[in-house]
């Protein structure tokens, strides 16, 4: 079966910068990354229902798409292998943010 563990895409946010912004509602935490301090454009959320504990592959690629990843790249975020910094060099590099 393919996708991620919707608690490992949450903690890998979390470890890259990304913060969780509860204002927009109880039934979805919103993640946005935060670069120098200060909030970007740039947001995802995951469901707080019970039935989503497994994020299926078009919704990873939902996902990777709202920060500005590939599907791979978001895989190698949540693996890891691409650490908070390299993120906001990808995005840097693709003109998201200055």
């Amino acid at each position: 079966m393919g996708g991620l563990a919707r608690d490992e895409v949450e903690s890998a946010l979390s470890r890259k910068g990304f913060s969780e912004d509860d204002s927009k509602g109880a039934d979805h935490r919103w993640f946005r990354p935060y670069v120098g301090g200060k909030k970007t454009a740039i947001a995802t959320k995951t469901s707080r229902g019970t039935k989503y504990k497994h994020l299926g592959e078009p919704l990873v690629k939902h996902m990777a798409v709202q920060i500005r990843l590939t599907k791979q790249e978001f895989e190698q975020l949540v693996e890891c292998s691409i650490d908070g910094a390299k993120y906001i060099e990808l995005l840097r590099e693709r003109g998201v943010t200055p």
